[in-house]
Order: structure tokens, then sequence, then C-alpha cells
């Protein structure tokens, strides 16, 4: 777990710096997006039917903006198979061929853009965690949510699944504290990269995150 020693303290130097003007371009790009994207959600729909069955969608609640809760949405890439002690085998066991290309293109993040519509979600940002792994994070967690979460950030272009907790937690950190239009314009292209190539950990970002870590943090 990461966490600040003293969780009471604030550094005012680890605030977000937050460009004006960016949540209302986001939701109209967002619809159009949507509108474009339904061959695709028909396409993906049918895959999760025929390989997984129904529920469709994937639903869970997510800590966003000022950790205030949300319902994220995907499309289902599972089944639910268990073991015989009734616990869900590994997720490894519970894909399908066509469900995890979903996951390596990132086409089962398509609902997601339901939430930048709504304004809980951007397209670049931390990625949304569970509540409950947020408040492990402490005062690092309440930080990490200064900033909309998106579709994609700057610790999913930098290895992602590769990473350890600490490494993502100091990637998104540091994307909070160095957020521009250049850096999302950035991150977006890097996103497509990743989708088509894999993931590949960049260990310069990674270490030069880990190294900007606030005074006070513990990491285990």
């Amino acid at each position: 777990m990461i966490g600040l020693s003293n969780p009471i303290a604030r550094t005012t130097e680890w605030t977000a710096r937050v460009p004006i003007g960016r949540a209302m371009p986001s939701k109209i790009a967002s619809v159009v997006l949507l509108v474009l994207s339904l061959p695709l959600w028909i396409v993906a729909a049918t895959v999760v039917w025929a390989s997984v069955g129904r529920p469709l969608f994937f639903r869970q609640i997510r800590s966003g903006l000022g950790t205030r809760p949300f319902v994220i949405c995907k499309f289902r890439t599972m089944h639910e198979r268990r073991d015989a002690d009734g616990a869900l085998l590994p997720d490894a066991l519970r894909e399908t061929s066509a469900t995890r290309l979903m996951r390596a293109t990132r086409i089962d993040e398509l609902p997601q853009l339901l939430s930048i519509a709504r304004g809980d979600m951007a397209f670049i940002g931390p990625r949304p965690l569970l509540p409950a792994t947020v408040a492990e994070f402490g005062e690092l967690g309440r930080i990490r949510c200064t900033v909309r979460p998106g579709l994609s950030g700057w610790a999913q272009v930098n290895g992602n699944t590769r990473l350890t907790n600490s490494e993502k937690l100091a990637l998104d950190l540091w994307y909070v504290r160095n957020r521009s239009l250049w850096l999302d314009l950035q991150i977006l292209i890097l996103t497509v990269l990743v989708a088509l190539f894999g993931e590949r950990v960049d260990r310069r970002h990674v270490d030069h995150a880990m190294k900007a870590m606030p005074a006070g943090t513990v990491r285990s």
C-alpha cells in the first residue's frame, strides 16, 4: 500500500494544474464519437453475447473527481466461472480469444463515452479506481482525484498491467502535477500505439515519476 506518513499534511505543490474550459469540448467530442462508433457497439455487443452471454455490460462504482462515486460501464469480457470452492477463476481463464482482443484494443471501454458525456470522466486522466482503493492511498488518493478520471492515462501508456501499484500511482500523480493539453495529446497518440502494438514499460518515465513522489511518501 502507498500512503503519506502524515495523512493530514497537504502539499500545495501537489495540487492539480487544471486547464480551463476543457470539460465542454470533451462532452461534445464524446457525443460525436458515440454516434460514429454505433456500428462498433453493435459488433462488440454481438461478440460479448456470443462469447460470454448476458448481461452485455459490466457496471461498478468507482471514484471520480473529488472522490465522488459514479458508475462505470464496460462491455463484459469475462465469464462468471468459479472453482470448486466458489471463488472466481483467474481472469485469463474467464476470457475468450475474442473478448481478450476487445480488451487489448480497448473496445470494451466504449461505453465510458457515456461517462464523458455526463461529465464523470475525461478522455485523458488517471483511470477510475474503486473507492476502497482510493481510500487505501490516503492523502495521495485525494490528490489523484483532483482531476477527472480518464479513458486512458499516463500510467496506461507507460506499462499499465506490467507496472506495480506504486509505479501506477506515481505516474498518476506526476500527470496531476504536470497536466497540459500537449501532454494529453501525447497520451492520446501513445494510447493508439499501445492498442496496436501492446503494452511496453517506459522505465525512464516510471523512474522519473517515482523520484518525483511528494516528500513523506511511504512506498511498499
